[in-house]
């Protein structure tokens, strides 16, 4: 069997049949249990790491990450497993996780949730991961010289970061052995995996292709402070920029709603603000992306989607919908964005689909967001956030709680 580099734990390339009986060998200390105190320290010991202030400022994801990851906030998501009565909680044993390559940080939050559900876990990382993705690995790599000795030695046994060919025999092998098979990364990639069988006992946690939308209040826009309306500009670069508008999460269509003249008048200033933010951000679109925004907004005026298009240099393309009822939900280039006004949140209840995963908002009150899911019904959109949120990650991601996805409940009678 061909081999796979280990680039966490960094150790000797090895054969997937002689990592899976490593991790099945008892760790030293003993197995891994929901909340081990062994693989707290090591996350947070991590967590210091991503949040050096020169890591952070060249991966600002990587702060956000770090923060996610500190003792108090293991703590506070892993409360959330407690147990009474009958019930006992477990890990569920082995966890192959396959990321997106397009997401730097996901596969660390996946990683680390089931790890500290007490999980062993083997992470392909992609061959094409570059920036934070290697920054992270650097990070976790040296952590383990930050902990005891009885931890570095269990993570090492118990915990496994790979690169690897594409190889029906390597993803068949790890898919067979693990207990939970995570796939991120879009419909392509769920159906890629899923080709290769899992045993009777075991099933998929999917995170399959998302799209996301904003919404923003006419009402709450004129009613908010100028330094907040900045804000909103610059929490909405984050959402949308940070990986090229790519992320399942950020938004790729803009809808005001509330009265049409006020929404012009917000929509125009609220993308000078953003046009503003880009330019002290001193943001840079790449050749390609310029081109590939083009040919998808120019597109997409063929295709009758759009009445008009307005470019603010290479890094902003506005798109005014011909029909705010038909949203392009796939990624048209970083920085292109659809954009409509509705009259209110009810005209937008039809044309959410089972797709539309995060809707980032500005301006709305908690009732409004409420009713305006209520009305959903669940048949569409798993979270609503502010803006500059859409990309903090949260235990609860796509409708699932991960912490209890990645744990079992064994109940206990007398």
């Amino acid at each position: 069997m061909s081999g796979l580099e280990q680039r966490f734990p960094l150790g000797d390339s090895v054969s997937a049949g002689a990592l899976l009986d490593e991790l099945r060998e008892e760790p030293p200390g003993g197995r891994l249990k929901v909340g081990d105190p062994r693989v707290v320290e090591f996350v947070t010991k991590f967590a210091r790491k991503l949040l050096a202030p020169a890591l952070a400022r060249r991966f600002p994801e990587l702060a956000s990450l770090g923060f996610f990851l500190r003792k108090g906030e293991l703590a506070k998501s892993l409360s959330t497993l407690e147990t009474s009565g009958d019930s006992l909680r477990f890990p569920r044993g082995l966890v192959f996780h396959v990321p997106p390559a397009n997401v730097d940080t996901i596969f660390v939050y996946s990683w680390a949730l089931s790890a500290l559900a007490g999980n062993s876990n083997v992470v392909r990382v992609s061959s094409r991961s570059a920036g934070a993705a290697e920054a992270v690995l650097e990070a976790l790599n040296a952590a383990m010289e930050d902990v005891s000795p009885e931890t570095a030695a269990t993570i090492r046994a118990t915990q496994r970061m790979v690169t690897y060919d594409r190889s029906d025999e390597i993803s068949g092998a790890l898919s067979l052995a693990a207990d939970l098979r995570v796939i991120w990364g879009g419909d392509a990639s769920v159906a890629a995996l899923r080709k290769y069988p899992l045993a009777p006992h075991a099933r998929d946690l999917t995170f399959p292709d998302r799209s996301s939308f904003a919404i923003a209040s006419v009402r709450g826009w004129q009613e908010a402070a100028p330094e907040q309306r900045k804000a909103a500009a610059e929490g909405f670069y984050n959402d949308s920029y940070w990986f090229d508008q790519a992320a399942c999460s950020s938004p790729r269509a803009v809808f005001w709603v509330g009265e049409e003249t006020g929404a012009q008048a917000a929509g125009q200033e609220f993308r000078e603000l953003l046009a503003a933010v880009l330019a002290a951000k001193q943001h840079v679109t790449e050749p390609a992306m310029a081109v590939q925004k083009r040919v998808s907004a120019y597109g997409a005026a063929v295709d009758g989607l759009v009445s008009s298009i307005h470019f603010d240099g290479n890094a902003l393309a506005t798109l005014e919908l011909a029909d705010a009822t038909v949203m392009p939900r796939e990624w048209l280039g970083a920085g292109t964005f659809a954009n409509a006004s509705v009259a209110s949140l009810d005209e937008l209840v039809p044309i959410v689909q089972r797709k539309d995963q995060t809707v980032s908002q500005f301006g709305f009150t908690r009732e409004e967001l409420t009713g305006f899911v209520t009305a959903l019904g669940g048949r569409g959109v798993d979270r609503v956030v502010p803006f500059g949120s859409a990309l903090t990650f949260a235990g609860v991601w796509d409708g699932y709680d991960l912490l209890s996805e990645f744990s079992r409940l064994v109940t206990v009678q007398a």
